[in-house]
């Protein structure tokens, strides 16, 4: 390979330079602090485990077992995954590592890798943050979550214009199960839903076990009273129909409550990751950014690879993402040479107030340090900060 090729980092894999470094830093420890505060226990997980423990999630882990590194051990000649996301593993956590009684709060924050890029102009190595609370399926603990991926988007200055969408896998699959239907037709119809293609739809339907029903489900999505106006009886009476259809209102009801500036939609059929989840899905948009800024929902069950089931629900997101927009002026002092006392107590000084303080080295000047914003300078006996 020619040396000018050797530089070059795979498509997907960048580096992160001092300044967006210092943003993202200050985010993550920000985040973190956040969540202390709220309960949640940092983890710090391994970067790879055997692939037994990072598929725990069975059926639903297709696209994660597509998104995972593989390699051989050299030691034990098993295959071993980079991880692509840390759900699975603080889930291993709960269920066999630390197994609490009650109700479990984590969070962790840590690069993971995926083979290709997940999203539209998205990394490979995600630097993924997130919340998982294990232990309690009532929806006080959704709105726990929600409440928290919320407050930490505005710790990180996410406050205007940012749009929560609220959905529950719930209502189709009690529909699907109702209407007896076969995989085949299963996928079809979550196909039709994630396209939002109505007239498609409307075909499709018209032969189907409770076709009208399907079709008002992706009809009226985003609107609970028109959605419920169309339903037949024997769906709206349906217990696990009535019990997802609930849970979304009171949800979303309790988080207006508590954030009564958001905006808040309603997409029954946003179906993304529908094998994986179990109940509430959510996810914060903000204007003029295609992926959410954090996502997250229900997975009760996840633990049972592990020999302990257990209710759950979590978000997270890229802390890359999150600081893209995000800029952070660092102050830099450039102190003269020297081994003065007066000096040496005013560099002091000046680092305990929270300021880079560099001192020159040999016979360089202030124009030798390129990220030099302000200099010490001595005034009337007196060492003094000055802006360059």
């Amino acid at each position: 390979m020619p040396i000018s090729e050797t530089w070059l980092l795979p498509d997907g894999v960048a580096d992160v330079l001092p300044e967006q470094a210092q943003v993202i830093e200050t985010l993550r420890r920000d985040a973190l602090d956040f969540l202390a505060l709220r309960g949640y226990q940092l983890v710090y997980t391994p970067f790879i485990e055997y692939i037994e423990s990072l598929s725990s999630l069975s059926e639903s882990n297709q696209d994660l077992d597509l998104a995972t590194f593989k390699v051989i051990d050299q030691l034990s000649g098993r295959l071993l995954g980079v991880r692509a996301d840390m759900t699975p593993q603080v889930a291993r956590i709960d269920a066999h590592v630390h197994p609490v009684h009650g109700v479990a709060r984590y969070c962790y924050a840590g690069t993971v890798l995926h083979t290709k890029p997940q999203g539209f102009n998205t990394t490979r190595a995600p630097l993924q943050l997130g919340a998982e609370l294990f232990g309690s399926d009532s929806i006080d603990a959704d709105v726990e979550m929600i409440d928290v991926m919320l407050g930490l988007l505005k710790k990180a200055n996410f406050v205007q214009g940012i749009h929560l969408d609220l959905g529950h896998v719930g209502l189709f699959r009690s529909l699907v199960k109702h209407a007896a239907l076969n995989k085949a037709t299963e996928r079809r119809l979550s196909d039709l839903y994630q396209r939002k293609a109505l007239p498609e739809l409307a075909e499709f339907t018209q032969d189907l076990n409770f076709g009208q029903d399907f079709y008002a489900l992706g009809r009226y999505a985003s609107d609970l009273e028109q959605l419920q106006a169309h339903l037949s009886a024997e769906i709206i009476e349906d217990p696990a129909f009535k019990q997802a259809f609930d849970a979304l209102s009171s949800t979303k009801s309790a988080i207006q409550a508590r954030w009564p500036e958001l905006h808040i939609g309603i997409d029954v059929v946003e179906l993304r990751s529908y094998h994986y989840h179990t109940g509430l899905m959510y996810a914060v948009y903000a204007p003029n950014r295609a992926a959410p800024l954090a996502q997250g929902g229900r997975y009760d069950g996840i633990g049972e690879h592990f020999g302990r089931a257990r209710p759950a629900t979590g978000f997270s997101c890229d802390l890359y993402a999150l600081s893209a927009s995000q800029c952070k002026q660092v102050a830099v002092v450039v102190a003269p040479k020297g081994t003065d006392a007066a000096l040496l107590d005013a560099i002091e000084n000046s680092r305990k107030q929270g300021l880079s303080v560099i001192q020159l080295l040999g016979d360089d000047d202030v124009s030798s340090v390129a990220a030099a914003t302000h200099q010490l300078v001595l005034v009337d006996a007196q060492w003094q900060v000055q802006s360059i």
